[in-house]
């Protein structure tokens, strides 16, 4: 059946020399995986490479069939032009991780109108915005509400936080915990909206400890989960 749905690009990937295989986050059908065949040579068509970059929103009309692992692309065009994402260099190392964390974490094949909304108008103000150091991690910890296991607040003044269990705990488990200053600082991450994540301050090496253990909290509650690669060229650009 053919569909025009809005959809967020997660990946992607060279096919052979003329093709590209797209696996992007749609508003009506959930991730999809589309094979777009000599794109990558064609001088002319509705469906242009550069539309495809991570995180870019677009506006897909799309042959969607059933029980096929690749779907087809018919019409493409850029529903959210943005300024800032894929042009500033900090900014574009973020949206290539989140891109892979979104890949690596999302796979229903259904809609979730919620969800979609909450990455469209997310990315939208991570756009937007100059002050953005704290967005990745505030982005990450708000997804979790949609993926099923977002932080228990309560007994917040607790010495620690039990990764396994997703809440505080007065004394040490045998889980994966946080303690000391990273738990001070995931504790003024939680209730604190996009626009004030400027009031929170830490040093690099805090953010990046900070950053690893909520990639520890995704793997612990996702099955499958694989560490994003591209973790590596986010630190080396907040060097």
């Amino acid at each position: 059946m053919q569909v025009t749905t809005k959809a967020i690009v997660f990946s992607a990937l060279k096919y052979g020399d003329t093709s590209l295989v797209v696996k992007a986050f749609t508003a009506t059908h959930g991730v999809m995986s589309y094979l777009l065949q000599g794109v990558l040579t064609a001088k002319k068509g509705k469906v242009k490479p550069a539309y495809f970059q991570p995180l870019a929103q677009l506006e897909l009309v799309a042959n969607h069939r059933n029980n096929a692992n690749l779907q087809r692309i018919r019409e493409a065009r850029v529903h959210y032009h943005y300024q800032t994402l894929h042009t500033d260099m900090a900014k574009n190392a973020l949206t290539l991780f989140l891109a892979e964390m979104l890949r690596n974490s999302i796979h229903e094949e259904e809609a979730n109108p919620a969800l979609f909304q909450y990455l469209e108008t997310a990315l939208q103000w991570f756009d937007g915005e100059s002050k953005t150091a704290n967005f990745h991690i505030a982005f990450l910890l708000t997804l979790t509400k949609y993926l099923g296991f977002y932080p228990d607040a309560k007994n917040r003044e607790w010495a620690y936080f039990d990764l396994l269990e997703g809440g505080f705990v007065a004394s040490p488990t045998l889980n994966p915990l946080l303690q000391g200053q990273v738990l001070q600082h995931f504790k003024r991450f939680l209730g604190t909206p996009f626009e004030a994540l400027d009031s929170i301050k830490m040093n690099r090496t805090e953010r990046q400890e900070l950053l690893l253990q909520m990639i520890n909290y995704f793997e612990l509650h996702l099955q499958g989960f694989k560490k994003p690669r591209s973790l590596g060229v986010l630190h080396d650009v907040f060097h």
